[in-house]
């Protein structure tokens, strides 16, 4: 019954060690990210700072707004949910030192107990006495290994009362601390949504004034898609004409709109491949504000906005760097828009778009990390916008599960 019941305190002081220890991962993730989105919204406000607000266009302000709208929600909820897991671990410890202090206190009596009988027979004759009242040589010997049992086993029980006081006294400087943690991001917290509400606020009335006019910005956001679907279709028919073109060199022509790979390109296209979530950025500072895919429009709900990339807000005249090694496939010119630079990557191309200067030609080899342009800074609001993606083949990528954690 004895052995069961130390079986199954074992086990649980076991668990409760593993669920410690995967609060305290948890916790780490948590303030990661955390910081990283204070990171972010702080770059934003960066990048903002010095713009004339009152020269963008209201569908401007609302993805502005939008953006730092949820980059503060997810920040609350972050927070709370620091906030919550410390709470779980305040009062997991504060049950851990009324176990101790029970443990501590059942330690000192049985000290205190043992001091005073061996104080009671302390005198060197009184153990004489007990050895030479053996009856014989074994039994003189096992009460001499009793002896020295018993000193050992004090002076184990010393240490222990040592070890388990600065186990509390650990723990409680643990406890202080959480608790201050948990003010600070309770505190922390209060502002943050103070903040939303403003932002909250000031998001409402730029709707109401764009609702107010609806067809005005109807037709601005009708002007963005169809600029945006001109692209597209310049961008795919670059890709077609490239992988025609190689297919074509290597004297292996296909309709599967897929490049017939080199050994060479293979290779470069593996390497780049086993690079996905490892990519540096191409700008060295920047932050995601239109994400990949299909979303509805902030200003109206019945139209759809489709992104073939990322738009990465970023400093005036940013550099644009090379994310890997390629070649220089094509410089993209649209009507009325800004030029872009096609890397291919062996069947994999990266595309760098809205430039206000390019620095490499079609045919050059570039390395990661090299230069190869800068970002168009708009004289009217001087917001300076990434358009960057990804595609293997024809197919397109979401460049946020290629880039490395910013």
């Amino acid at each position: 019954m004895k052995k069961q019941f130390y079986i199954i305190f074992l086990l649980g002081f076991l668990l409760s060690s593993m669920s410690v220890v995967a609060q305290s991962d948890k916790q780490k993730k948590l303030e990661a990210q955390r910081q990283q989105i204070l990171k972010e919204i702080k770059q934003f406000q960066s990048f903002l700072l010095g713009k004339k607000k009152e020269q963008k266009s209201e569908i401007t302000l609302i993805e502005d707004l939008n953006y730092k709208v949820q980059r503060r929600q997810n920040l609350i909820r972050i927070t709370n949910e620091q906030a919550n897991l410390l709470t779980r671990e305040i009062s997991v410890n504060q049950q851990e030192i009324t176990s101790l202090r029970a443990q501590l206190q059942e330690l000192k009596d049985d000290y205190a107990a043992m001091i005073v009988k061996s104080y009671k027979s302390k005198s060197e004759q009184s153990k004489v006495m007990f050895l030479l009242s053996s009856n014989n040589f074994k039994q003189a010997y096992k009460r001499l290994q009793y002896i020295r049992q018993y000193a050992n086993y004090q002076k184990e029980q010393g240490e222990n009362i040592k070890k388990k006081a600065k186990e509390l006294q650990q723990l409680n400087l643990q406890l202080s601390k959480q608790k201050a943690d948990k003010d600070k991001l309770i505190k922390e917290n209060r502002i943050a949504k103070r903040e939303l509400e403003n932002e909250l606020k000031e998001r409402e009335e730029l709707m109401a004034t764009i609702k107010a006019d609806m067809s005005k910005f109807t037709a601005q956001i009708k002007q963005k898609r169809q600029e945006a679907d001109r692209l597209d279709k310049e961008i795919n028919r670059l890709i077609r004409e490239a992988i025609a073109a190689s297919n074509e060199k290597a004297g292996k022509k296909t309709s599967t709109g897929k490049f017939v790979l080199t050994p060479e390109a293979k290779k470069l296209a593996a390497n780049f491949e086993a690079n996905k979530g490892k990519l540096g950025w191409p700008v060295s500072r920047g932050i995601i504000k239109s994400k990949y895919g299909k979303t509805r429009s902030l200003t109206d709900n019945s139209v759809e906005v489709n992104n073939s990339g990322v738009k990465i807000a970023t400093e005036s005249n940013a550099d644009v760097k090379s994310v890997f090694n390629g070649v220089v496939s094509k410089i993209i010119v649209v009507k009325n828009g800004n030029p872009g630079i096609m890397v291919r990557h062996g069947n994999y191309f990266t595309i760098y778009y809205n430039l206000s200067k390019v620095f490499v030609k079609s045919g050059d080899k570039i390395t990661t990390g090299q230069v190869i342009g800068q970002v168009f800074t708009s004289k009217f609001n001087g917001e300076s916008l990434l358009d960057f993606r990804i595609y293997k083949n024809n197919q397109k990528l979401n460049p946020e599960y290629w880039l490395a954690k910013n």
